[in-house]
């Protein structure tokens, strides 16, 4: 089997490849990348070893040769959290939801049969009244998740027009080490900061939910998209991809950090304004789908695996929220140094100019995400 995965040099990819690599041993794989966070390696060999073909290319900027032989397509290339969204909000539609489509079409027209686009739980935005399912309103709150909420109906309308199977898995929030591990997510961010600092500080009030999931599991969840059944009433699929076990407050999150680091502190700042993202998310129907991808990881045993990843690369800089580990720094370095325009295309080095970038505050993003 030949599967192309876009966006193979983030986070997910590095999970998803040697996961591939275990579970469909004889499938080549094609990786397409722009290489924005290629040089973001957390681990000792590089990640992309494992892939058979590694193409670096902008995903706006795919054609139809690309997709000849291939199987199926695993889109995970996205600008990819809300604080990037806000900063690059007309470029967050232009790739998450406008290439996204295209690429399907693309696909399509080649012939591919399988096409598994990396969605989000954060289309529900702010649900009160519990956990939300699949048939839901949705209310997408920021750039990030109104693009992901307009990706899934361009899919669906070339899956109606194609014998193609899609699958756009909504997932939880992502956690756990990568070979590219990004520390501007949650659960990622508390367990560094408490190696770091000795303190998890929460800025919201700590009552907000977020579903959170591995990303070992979500390489397995991608695996079952890849290879799951091709039914006539579901060749689009838009499932929730986690577990009900994984729903969490923020401050509920703190706690388990500080039990798995002894003598962490946690500060969480009661009187914080209520962060209108919070939603609680049902995941029977991937329960019942894929019985044999569920979870495997839970949340004693995520913190362990970032404790010891990072510790294991020696992480101990307290001030880790100015550094590459957030991702949006990657990119305002980027841009300060005229290596990539404000579109986050790479830049003529010859004729580009400094592009200064506001300030960020991280340890907030991180607590939303």
């Amino acid at each position: 089997m030949n599967i192309m995965i876009t966006g193979n040099m983030g986070y997910v990819g590095p999970a998803l490849i040697s996961h591939i690599r275990k579970t469909i041993p004889y499938s080549t794989i094609i990786g397409v990348d722009s290489g924005l966070f290629a040089h973001c390696i957390t681990q000792k060999s590089l990640p992309e070893h494992e892939v058979d073909i590694q193409i670096f290319r902008d995903v706006r900027d795919l054609d139809s040769a690309l997709f000849e032989g291939v199987d199926a397509v695993v889109h995970l290339a996205a600008v990819s959290n809300d604080p990037m969204g806000l900063r690059f909000g007309v470029v967050t539609e232009e790739i998450n939801q406008k290439a996204t489509i295209r690429v399907a079409k693309l696909a399509a027209g080649a012939g591919v049969r399988r096409f598994v686009f990396a969605s989000s739980c954060s289309m529900y935005g702010y649900a009160e009244g519990g956990e939300r399912s699949e048939n839901d309103a949705l209310n997408p709150l920021t750039a990030y998740a109104r693009s992901k909420v307009g990706a899934e109906i361009g899919l669906r309308e070339i899956c109606a027009e194609s014998d193609m199977t899609m699958t756009a898995l909504r997932f939880a929030t992502a956690c756990g080490f990568s070979g590219r591990i990004r520390l501007d997510l949650v659960l990622n961010d508390f367990v560094a900061s408490a190696l770091a600092t000795g303190r998890v500080s929460v800025l919201s009030d700590g009552t907000p939910w977020r579903p959170l999931i591995h990303v070992k599991d979500m390489a397995r969840a991608i695996e079952w998209a890849i290879s799951r059944p091709a039914m006539a009433d579901d060749q689009f699929l838009a499932v929730n991809a986690g577990c009900e076990e994984w729903n969490y407050q923020v401050a509920e999150l703190a706690e388990a950090v500080r039990a798995a680091i002894p003598g962490t502190e946690v500060d969480i700042n009661r009187n914080a304004l209520p962060d209108k993202r919070s939603y609680r998310v049902n995941f029977g129907l991937y329960r019942s789908l894929a019985p044999d991808h569920q979870p495997r990881i839970f949340l004693k045993e995520a913190i362990e695996d970032i404790r010891d990843g990072l510790t294991a690369m020696g992480f101990a800089d307290p001030d880790y929220r100015a550094s590459s580990f957030i991702r949006f720094n990657v990119l305002g370095a980027a841009l300060e140094q005229g290596r990539l325009r404000p579109d986050l295309r790479w830049a003529d080095l010859g004729t580009s100019r400094p592009v200064r970038m506001p300030v960020f505050d991280a340890a907030q993003a991180a607590n939303a995400a």
